[in-house]
Parts: structure tokens; C-alpha cells; sequence
């Protein structure tokens, strides 16, 4: 409640969002800390780290003696134009201004590291490795963050959301085929296993496929029998739930004893590829995760269809499997899309340890690096996972709004 002239006016939430978009808040505090973060940063972490070769850990060089002035004036410059939006009063224009900022800080934090690393090469030779230092983490993360709150707060259409992160994507292409990161000790790693990348990313998609496959059929009948059979709703969401907290690792463990029993009894399985280590378990492990979330989602839309649009499809003549199919399956599909993107985006990031057991994909990058004590290896496969996550989570956005007209989401 708030007094206007002695009346009593009811704050909602439509009165709050008009005062939002028209300056009735003051200063970003949070964008402030983030940006007093980067700023402490920027002035007492080094912004890459340098050492002689892959193997040797490397020294932190500060911005001002790893790039010419010019670099680092204009990286000081930018985190300065977002401290300074930080403190203007809440609006569409201030997010406006925080979005395209911080979107310029993001991409000159990768110029100029990549910048500081053919610096690096030119002086100490080729073998020399540059890696991200701290402060780069923190203003990148800084940077995306004040960017991806920017443009939450503006909730642009979820197409708008697509075409924006292709543009940043693209952008950030164009400085890696320009050359200006090929020094980087990542990009170098990159390099070194291009062939290799390829494969382990058609792999890695191949096992989300393989699981998808299979979770999304078998979960949504289990959804489906937990709307209609009510005394099967508690124990099967208990046995789901319980899968769900067993650790992957342990999973893979439990399947390569039975899975190698079944290929020595059955030869024509081996020969499928199916066995105790490789893509066979690690696609029954993650269809297994998969269960869960795609059982809660397809059980919540179909349970959200109001009983008296029902009762209206049993008056027209529809039977209880046309109306699954034309009134509850419609109405449900913004919380089956969302359900999507969270068994997607899960099984992305869970596909990752499936490496342990031979599977590959990016999981072996990561591993890779761990036993060679290679960060920027571990990066490669880590980032490149994020990467994959973050464009399955846009496309299924686009997807959901494209299908259901008028969802926020």
C-alpha cells in the first residue's frame, strides 16, 4: 500500500512493472557490487596468466602490463559507462543502455585477452602459453550477467532473445576467425584437436539423442498413468525421485556388471556395440535421469486442463483418447516444452560424465585435462558444454513460444 494525497492505492503487480519502466526506482545496487567486483579486479588480479610452455603453471599479469594503454584505457572506460548506468534511475532506456554496455564489455574482455596473447607470442615465441586470468573471469561474468539481467527485465519475445545471443555468438565468431584469439593457450587447444572436437560433439549430441529417445516416450506414459491411476502416483514418483538422487557415476558403476553379463550371453549385442563400458550405459543411465522431469511435466500440463473443458469435450462426443490428443495435449504444451528444456538442458550437463566410462564427448576434453593438468583443455570441454546447454535452452524458448502464441515463456 502506498498514500497518495490521503488515499489508500493497492500496489500490483502491473502498477509495479509500469513503475519500473518508468523510473519509480532508483540506482541498480546489485549492477554497483557487480561492477565495484570487477573494478577490485581489474586492479588487483591478473587479467591473463603467462607461463612457458602447456605443462608449467603460469605467473598472473595485471591488464596494464599485459596489453598497450590504449586496450586497457578502454576496458577501465566501459566498466566505468556501467557503473555509471548502475546509478541512473530504473527504465526501459537504463536496461537499454545496460544491455548494449555490457555487451561491449563482454566482447572487448575476449579482444583484449586475445590481444594480450600475441603480445605474449611476439616476445616469448610461440611455445609460450597465455591463459584467462582471474579478473577476466570476473568482469566476463560480470559483464554477462548485467547483460542477461538487462534484458530479462526488458522480457523481450523469446525470438528477440534467440536472434541477440546469435548476434553475441556471431560476434564473438568473428573474433576467433579473425585470428585475434588464436594466440590464447584455449584456442590453441582448440587447434590442436579440431579434428577430434568435431567428433566429440556429434558424440556427446548423439547421447543426449540416444536418451531423449528414450525418456521422453517412457516418461510421458508414466505421467500419463500417474493422472489415472491415482494409488500408482505416490510409489511411482518415490522410485523416480530416488533414481534421481543416485550420482551418475554410481549409476554407470551398477550398469557395467549386468550389461557385461548380458553381452557375453548374447554375442549379437556385442557386436551392436552394446556392452559394460561405451554409449550403452551411459544412454540407459541418462534415459533413466530423464524419466523424472519428463514425468513430472507431461503429469502437471495434463493435470492443469480445467475439469470443465473436459466435461465440454465428453458433451461434443469425444472419447477419453481424443481428448488427450486434442484438448489436454494443446492446453498442456507450455509446461511440456518447459519440461523439455529442463530434461535437455540436464541431460547436456549429464552426458558430460559419461566419459568415465568410455562414452566420449565433451566429458573427455575435461578428463583429459584433468589427468594432464591442462586447464585450458578442461575449459574447452567445460565451455563447450555450457555452450550446448545454453543453445538447446534458446531454441526450445523459440520453439515454445512459436507454438503456443502469447507465453511469456
Amino acid at each position: 500500500m502506498s498514500l497518495t494525497d490521503g488515499s489508500a492505492v493497492a500496489e500490483t503487480p502491473e502498477t509495479a512493472a509500469i513503475q519500473r519502466r518508468t523510473g519509480g526506482a532508483g540506482a541498480n545496487p546489485l549492477l554497483m557490487l557487480i561492477v565495484a567486483g570487477m573494478a577490485a579486479a581489474l586492479a588487483s588480479l591478473g587479467f591473463v596468466s603467462v607461463g612457458p610452455n602447456r605443462i608449467v603453471s603460469g605467473k598472473p599479469l595485471a591488464l596494464w602490463s599485459a596489453v598497450e594503454p590504449a586496450f586497457a584505457v578502454g576496458l577501465a572506460m566501459l566498466i566505468l559507462m556501467l557503473g555509471l548506468a548502475a546509478l541512473l534511475r530504473s527504465g526501459a532506456w537504463r536496461d537499454r543502455l545496460v544491455s548494449v554496455v555490457a555487451a561491449l564489455l563482454l566482447l572487448a574482455s575476449v579482444a583484449t585477452a586475445g590481444h594480450a596473447a600475441s603480445l605474449v607470442a611476439e616476445a616469448s615465441g610461440p611455445i609460450a602459453r597465455t591463459s584467462l586470468g582471474a579478473a577476466f573471469w570476473i568482469i566476463a561474468a560480470g559483464s554477462a550477467f548485467a547483460f542477461a539481467d538487462a534484458m530479462g527485465r526488458m522480457a523481450p519475445h523469446p525470438l528477440a532473445q534467440v536472434v541477440v545471443a546469435a548476434a553475441m555468438g556471431g560476434a564473438l565468431a568473428a573474433l576467433a576467425v579473425s585470428g585475434a584469439l588464436s594466440d590464447l593457450s584455449l584456442a590453441r587447444e582448440f587447434a590442436n584437436r579440431r579434428e577430434a572436437y568435431g567428433a566429440e560433439v556429434l558424440r556427446h549430441l548423439a547421447l543426449v539423442g540416444g536418451a531423449l529417445a528414450g525418456a521422453l516416450p517412457i516418461g510421458a506414459l508414466l505421467g500419463v498413468v500417474a493422472l489415472r491411476r491415482q494409488a500408482w502416483r505416490k510409489p511411482l514418483f518415490a522410485v523416480l525421485n530416488l533414481i534421481q538422487t543416485i550420482p551418475s557415476i554410481a549409476i554407470f558403476g551398477l550398469l557395467i556388471g549386468p550389461l557385461s553379463t548380458l553381452s557375453a550371453w548374447l554375442p549379437g549385442l556385442r557386436s551392436l556395440g552394446v556392452g559394460g563400458i561405451g554409449a550403452a550405459p551411459a544412454i540407459i543411465a541418462l534415459t533413466l535421469y530423464g524419466l523424472l522431469p519428463t514425468a513430472r511435466g507431461t503429469f502437471a500440463g495434463l493435470a492443469a486442463t480445467p475439469p470443465a473443458v473436459i466435461e465440454a469435450a465428453r458433451g461434443m462426443g469425444l472419447d477419453e483418447r481424443q481428448i488427450l490428443w486434442r484438448v489436454s495435449i494443446p492446453l498442456a504444451l507450455p509446461i511440456l516444452i518447459a519440461s523439455l528444456r529442463l530434461v535437455v538442458v540436464q541431460l547436456v550437463g549429464l552426458a558430460v560424465v559419461a566419459a568415465l566410462i568410455g562414452a566420449g564427448g565433451l566429458g573427455a576434453f575435461i578428463f583429459q585435462g584433468l589427468g594432464q593438468t591442462a586447464t585450458d583443455l578442461i575449459l574447452l570441454g567445460a565451455l563447450s558444454a555450457i555452450a550446448l546447454a545454453l543453445a538447446a535452452d534458446l531454441a526450445l524458448r523459440s520453439l515454445g513460444a512459436a507454438l503456443t502464441p502469447g507465453a511469456s515463456s
